[in-house]
């Protein structure tokens, strides 16, 4: 970022995670290289650090200030992690999967948390890594939550790896499809034979929190147990929507206005298909048959899937 371009706010918090992430506590002059400020600037806004405790000077070199640990204990006690880690562990308990937690970042969504059951262990984590929209259920689904003047950044990502964002197959079409029926679905775009099954959390139309993920193998995402998925997937999130608002808020708002039962296109290539001949079924990644989850939807669920039920 150029220097005539930074704020205050902008050299402050440049300096406090500087300090933060060195590997030894360093001096005036390494910092002010590190975020390429002038020794005199980069002076005078250690000093106001200092002083309000977010940086602790030791003669010459600077540590972490006090402010800093003890918004370190609190993010370890309020933080989105750590507020979803119980919506998490009961939704992977329920279906047997597993579910990540991811937010928006400039261009893509990051994953913060994970819980894999063990039976997963082949599956990747992903933990603390960037996801671009057109490979992820996640960022699909935060993107599509999404203002449409919005998303931009998001759809440049994927551009500029070759994916069309035109046409039938494009990444608009996969958008608009999510925005209308609020769940994300992919079938081994980033990995074979892993699917995705993801929904946002929205506090405030227009401006997504969080996503929560289902991760699993393909031929557990099908038809038969897509609705159920869903419907488990919707509960969480609105739960975590209610804990995010906090008591006495108002309600979080749906990604969208679909029913409780509403399902979800079982791929993004199968919803394609379906609409192109509504009496066949779909053929997504893998070869597996897969029909339009509308024509399941009066299908009986059972209340909750079991690890036991998906070996």
């Amino acid at each position: 970022m150029p220097a005539e371009t930074r704020t205050a706010v902008d050299k402050a918090l440049a300096l406090v995670e500087a300090v933060a992430r060195a590997d030894r506590p360093p001096r005036l002059t390494d910092l002010a290289e590190e975020v390429g400020l002038h020794r005199a600037t980069a002076y005078r806004v250690l000093v106001d650090l200092v002083r309000r405790g977010w940086v602790l000077r030791a003669g010459d070199r600077y540590l972490p200030g006090t402010a800093v640990l003890r918004l370190s204990s609190s993010a370890a006690r309020n933080s989105l992690g750590a507020l979803a880690r119980p919506v998490l562990d009961r939704l992977s308990e329920r279906t047997g999967m597993m579910v990540n937690l991811q937010v928006p970042e400039a261009d893509r969504s990051r994953v913060i948390d994970v819980v894999r059951p063990d039976r997963l262990a082949m599956i990747s984590r992903l933990m603390g890594e960037a996801l671009p929209v057109h490979r992820f259920a996640g960022p699909l689904a935060l993107v599509a939550a999404l203002e449409p003047a919005d998303r931009a950044p998001y759809l440049r990502t994927a551009e500029a790896d070759g994916h069309p964002l035109d046409g039938p197959d494009g990444l608009l079409a996969d958008v608009e499809r999510t925005a209308r029926t609020g769940f994300a679905v992919e079938y081994g775009r980033n990995e074979q034979p892993v699917a995705s099954l993801g929904r946002a959390v929205v506090t405030r139309p227009g401006a997504p929190v969080c996503a929560v993920t289902l991760v699993g193998l393909g031929a557990e995402i099908d038809e038969t147990r897509l609705g159920l998925l869903q419907e488990l997937l919707r509960e969480a999130t609105d739960e975590l929507g209610r804990i995010l608002s906090g008591p006495g808020s108002p309600a979080p708002s749906s990604p969208s206005a679909a029913a409780p039962t509403a399902s979800a296109p079982p791929s993004i290539d199968a919803a394609r298909a379906a609409s192109e001949s509504p009496t066949a079924g779909a053929q997504p990644a893998g070869g597996r048959h897969v029909t339009d989850p509308a024509e399941s939807a009066t299908a009986t669920p059972s209340p909750s899937l079991s690890p036991e039920g998906d070996s």
